[in-house]
């Protein structure tokens, strides 16, 4: 995974408009790049001290509540309309998204999965995509397919470096690799679901949706889903995850989508990875072996691959991002 959760209707390169000035453009999508990149690290130290599903579910509910806020201040209540299938649709999304992919996230780096990996193996999401489309018919290009192949070797081989005979356990890696299989599912389904057309109504519904989920999760797994005490860098990384992580990361994602070409957003896919790998060995000393350096790297090329293929056809639509 987030960052963020959204549907943002797809847009082709020529449907972008290239008017906006490209200092705006760069910072806009320098948020995303590190924003997006550092929520990793801030989860992986965030769930140190705080419940995983809990932290999340409340992390999305303020997230949720601060965002239709801004959005009634701008264009009134009345912006946060849906119907009844709308919101169902939202439900889903919710679910698939915020809920099972950043809450399989956040449980398996609590369980000591490193950020750095963390974001390596959710960066197979854009491969995972491909697959679904696969499986309905759509037949992918020789260059596509061939971008998933090399993608899905370097996930293998990432694994087999971490949590087959690694330090990190095989647990933690699995349950992230399902976090993702769980966040390009819910991106490739929600074109065929009935969303609000304002992309960031349908974030605030998604995110809603999702904290109702990850509270409940949180019950059911026994954790103690009130705000407790813990240490000052939990909170911190936490208030992290909700203002920049869910806030202010979408806002200049959702707004670079419309101001700049959309091969040029779909960057993001794999420069997140790098920023948190880079973090993870900064601030929390997670090592870096050559093996994992070959197997992430092999990831990024793929996903890399796939992202230019695509974009020569018909681009990979912009929520295929990381689920964090």
């Amino acid at each position: 995974m987030r960052q963020e959760q959204t549907s943002t209707t797809v847009m082709s390169p020529d449907s972008s408009s290239l008017r906006a000035p490209a200092v705006l453009v760069a910072v806009a999508l320098g948020i995303v790049y590190v924003v997006w990149g550092s929520t990793y690290l801030a989860i992986r130290i965030a769930v140190q001290d705080l419940p995983p599903l809990s932290s999340a579910g409340w992390r999305f509910f303020l997230g949720a509540l601060i965002l239709a806020a801004l959005l009634a201040t701008r264009g009134g209540v009345r912006r946060l309309r849906a119907t009844r299938v709308q919101l169902q649709g939202c439900a889903i999304l919710g679910f698939l998204l915020p809920a099972a992919g950043n809450g399989l996230v956040s449980t398996g780096e609590h369980l000591g999965a490193p950020s750095g990996i963390a974001a390596l193996l959710v960066a197979a999401v854009p491969l995972w995509v491909i697959v679904y489309r696969a499986s309905s018919g759509d037949r992918p290009s020789r260059r596509t397919t061939g971008g998933v192949l090399l993608g899905f070797a370097g996930l293998v081989g990432l694994i087999s470096a971490t949590g087959i005979g690694g330090d990190v356990p095989i647990v933690p890696c699995l349950i992230i690799v399902v976090a993702s299989i769980c966040w390009s599912f819910g991106s490739w389904k929600t074109p065929s679901l009935d969303l609000p057309a304002d992309p960031f109504v349908v974030a605030v519904y998604e995110m809603a949706f999702g904290s109702v989920f990850l509270l409940l999760g949180g019950l059911l797994t026994g954790e103690d889903v009130v705000p407790r005490a813990a240490p000052t860098d939990s909170w911190i990384a936490w208030g992290y995850l909700v203002i920049f992580g869910s806030v202010i990361a979408f806002t200049a994602y959702a707004w670079v989508l419309n101001a700049a070409p959309i091969s040029l957003v779909a960057t993001y896919a794999y420069v997140n990875p790098v920023v948190a790998v880079l973090l993870g060995w900064l601030i929390l000393a997670e090592p870096i072996t050559p093996a994992i350096l070959i197997g992430g790297a092999v990831v990024v090329a793929g996903v890399a691959l796939v992202v230019a293929a695509e974009r020569r056809s018909s681009p990979l639509p912009p929520q295929e991002r990381a689920a964090a």
